[in-house]
């Protein structure tokens, strides 16, 4: 990366720094609005089954296997819409689709109904891909890590918030935050219909295909460059290591640590707050300090640290000590990124987030069977020594893994 092009701002003022406010604003509300429902959706789920809490346990966790699913096969199809239409009409409408969908769930007379609305929901909140893309339309290759980076942030921001205002919301009514989430879905189009600009010029759109837009075809984009597929591979493994912290860091907490729900919930809002803080302000200097390249091995160091600490911690003060290095490893999402849309030409950027959106999707499916089955292993009466930290250290040990293939896939890439 040239010393000229590090200098830059990030998005210089005009069209361009209201496009990325825009985008920012966006998956700042989306993110708001689905953490709004997370504390309500399984207490909803459970007053439809007569408060029978391990039924309600099952059916969520099909609502969540649904969800992924939807991601995993919607996001290619929107991504590569996006490539043919332009972004702005792709994510106006799947803005108005959310919206559309938390009003179906406040109204929600049954199980199945409200069931639906979380297939919709996948399915309309895999415009995140197009999001993505949007960004890269705007933004000079050498400064979309740190771009991405600043996206990263409003997912931190929302992950925050969101559940804690929809905790105090669904103390007055368990359906106000999908009334609350709807609101903000609906303000968002509007907002967007009023204010964001195309980012991709006709010239740049490519024909709509089925058989790229298919997840298979869409993944078969990654296979089509040799460094694309390692990135693709580095990124799979470093997601499905991310799915071991909700996964089952609430039950090792209480288990392991013996804290309360308020001491754990204190703690991912520390979590969250040194991520945003990571996203906002550490990952642009690092990334024009060090490039991608070893930003990429940097976050995935301080991850694998990080996963070390708490897998080992013996006290819950100790504990404490992996949140600095875990916050930090969110330096090497927004780097891979960066990388990967080098790769590919302006009118696969949506294809190419699509592809990523799937791969993220299959990890959080396998993850938490991953990780849960883990944990229970190590804390039976079958296993060989009792080690509660074991999916924190299976996690660490991924991260090296990413380490060491990423270490030959980027020695492979040329020189931007």
């Amino acid at each position: 990366m040239s010393g000229a092009a590090s200098d830059q701002p990030l998005l210089p003022p005009g069209p361009r720094q209201a496009a990325f406010v825009f985008i920012f604003i966006t998956i700042l509300l989306d993110m708001l609005a689905l953490g709004l429902i997370l504390p309500v959706l399984p207490k909803l789920i459970e007053n439809f089954v007569g408060n029978d809490t391990a039924n309600a346990a099952k059916i969520y966790g099909v609502f969540a296997t649904a969800w992924a699913v939807m991601q995993f096969l919607c996001s290619p199809v929107i991504g590569v819409l996006s490539d043919r239409f332009g972004r702005r009409p792709v994510v106006l409408l799947s803005n108005l689709g959310l919206a559309l969908d938390y009003v179906l769930m406040a109204l929600a007379p049954s199980l199945a109904w409200l069931l639906i609305g979380r297939i919709i929901s996948g399915m309309t909140s895999a415009s995140i891909a197009t999001s993505y893309a949007y960004v890269a339309d705007i933004t000079p290759p050498a400064q979309r890590a740190a771009v991405f980076g600043k996206v990263g942030a409003a997912f931190g921001a929302g992950f925050v918030l969101g559940p804690a205002v929809g905790g105090l919301l669904g103390e007055i009514d368990l359906r106000l935050p999908f009334w609350v989430a709807a609101g903000l879905s609906f303000a968002n189009t509007l907002y967007g219909f009023l204010i964001l600009p195309e980012s991709l010029p006709k010239e740049r759109r490519s024909p709509f295909q089925w058989r790229r837009a298919n997840p298979v075809g869409a993944l078969a984009l990654l296979r089509t460059r040799a460094e694309l597929a390692g990135l693709a591979v580095v990124n799979f493994i470093a997601q499905l290591a991310h799915v071991a912290l909700p996964s089952v860091y609430v039950l090792y907490a209480g288990y392991r640590y013996e804290w309360s729900a308020f001491a754990i919930g204190l703690s991912l809002a520390f979590v969250g707050f040194c991520s945003i803080v990571t996203q906002w302000f550490v990952i642009g200097p690092v990334v024009a300090r060090f490039g991608e390249r070893k930003a990429m091995m940097i976050g995935f160091t301080m991850g694998a640290l990080g996963f070390f600490i708490i897998g080992l911690a013996p006290t819950g003060l100790l504990s404490l000590l992996c949140i600095p290095p875990l916050s930090l490893w969110g330096i090497s999402n927004p780097a891979i990124q960066g990388l990967m849309t080098r790769l590919v030409p302006p009118d696969q950027q949506g294809q190419l987030q699509g592809a990523i959106n799937s791969v993220n999707s299959i990890a959080q499916l396998a993850g938490p069977f991953l990780f849960t089955l883990t944990f229970a292993y190590f804390i039976g009466a079958a296993a060989p020594w009792t080690m509660p930290g074991a999916p924190f250290l299976l996690a660490g040990a991924l991260l090296l893994l990413s380490i060491a293939i990423g270490a030959r896939v980027v020695a492979r890439m040329p020189q931007a």
